[in-house]
């Protein structure tokens, strides 16, 4: 027997004896390592003339291509004794439910939800979302919205202040969004045409009022906007948003000091076993205040009431979303009960569109 066979016959036989990969993993350096038997071999080829290593070439590379082979093999077979093992031990309750996917248990707050939704509805009537700091100056918050010092609206409001500076001037937590119609104003020339967002803070706690909520607040400044335009807007806002065919609308009239006339809105519906029904019944529920602009707030702004007019409204999104989808308490939207968030809460890829549906 020649040389290559015997050590082929040596290599196989302690590739079969190997107990584990370890084991295996040694003779195989010992083989085909940088010292191993067969590279020894192999290095041994470039001192043979052209005729030897035609002969013994072949012969050393097919014993390494079979010694490669039973490595393979082997290998492989340790794999499935393991995995063969492993299934031994294992077992799989195969009675649990499936787990949902990430996106499937997530859900978008109400609060975001509706606040998209009332996004999407004045978006299509041509209307811009507009942003502001949720800390303000008594100056915009209050008197540019013609509240001048000692004036009872202000008492209203139960303002979070800040300590008193230096100067004697606060900051606040701002009230409402109307300081962001303010800076709209003083940064934009009409025709103006915006939507405002937003937290605001007022102390109040209580089940239909909360210390922090969101608002929502429209405005438009142009030449010839009217009241007309006004209640044509909030009929079709309502029409989407409750995805009702039609709303009744009742005016009343009321004071702000920001708006002149000043009108609040109640908008028709029926109360059936605990749930508000809109578009229809012989109820009325008021939603949201509104009005003209007053020209004090046209001045303080730096427009000319004489060349430009507008009107405006606002409304919290926790009620409207509170009256849409049926909560009854607004502290519920704060008190982070995932229990809640997953009755109320919706699905995080459903976006809301007017042509796909609000809420489907």
């Amino acid at each position: 027997m020649s040389d290559i066979a015997q050590l082929e016959q040596k290599i196989l036989g302690e590739i079969a004896a190997a107990k584990d990969e370890p084991a295996l993993e040694a003779v195989r350096v010992g083989a085909l390592g940088k010292s191993g038997s067969i590279t020894a071999l192999l290095k041994t080829l470039g001192a043979l003339t052209p005729e030897e290593r035609k002969t013994q070439g072949p012969l050393i590379n097919g014993l390494k291509d079979r010694v490669n082979a039973a490595l393979g093999e082997r290998r492989d077979a340790f794999k499935d004794l393991a995995l063969q093992a492993r299934l031994n031990t294992e077992s799989i309750d195969v009675t649990l439910p499936v787990r949902e996917a990430p996106f499937e248990i997530g859900r978008v707050h109400p609060i975001t939800q509706v606040t998209d939704e009332l996004t999407a509805i004045f978006a299509d009537m041509g209307f811009a979302v507009a942003e502001g700091p949720d800390i303000e100056t008594d100056d915009y918050n209050f008197t540019k919205l013609n509240i001048p010092e000692a004036h009872p609206a202000r008492d209203m409001h139960d303002t979070f202040f800040f300590n008193p500076k230096p100067d004697g001037s606060r900051l606040l937590l701002r009230t409402h969004t109307s300081p962001v119609q303010v800076r709209t104003m003083l940064t934009q020339k009409p025709p103006i045409r915006i939507i405002t967002p937003g937290r605001t803070y007022r102390c109040d706690s209580d089940q239909t009022h909360t210390p922090m909520f969101h608002q929502v607040e429209g405005l438009v400044i142009d030449k010839k906007s009217h009241l007309g335009h006004l209640k044509w807007i909030l009929a079709e806002f309502f029409k989407a948003f409750f995805e009702v065919d039609k709303v009744g609308m009742r005016f009343r009239p009321s004071f702000f000091p920001f708006t002149e006339p000043s009108l609040e809105v109640d908008i028709q519906c029926r109360r059936d076993k605990g749930e508000l029904r809109f578009g229809e019944g012989e109820d009325w529920l008021e939603v949201l205040g509104c009005g003209m602009v007053h020209p004090n707030v046209l001045r303080n702004c730096g427009l000319d009431p004489d060349e430009v007019q507008g009107f405006a409204w606002g409304m919290g999104i926790e009620r409207i979303a509170a009256l849409k989808y049926g909560m009854a308490d607004l502290r519920d939207f704060f008190a982070a009960d995932v229990r809640w968030l997953n009755h109320y809460g919706f699905r995080p890829l459903d976006f809301p569109t007017l042509a796909g549906g609000l809420s489907a």
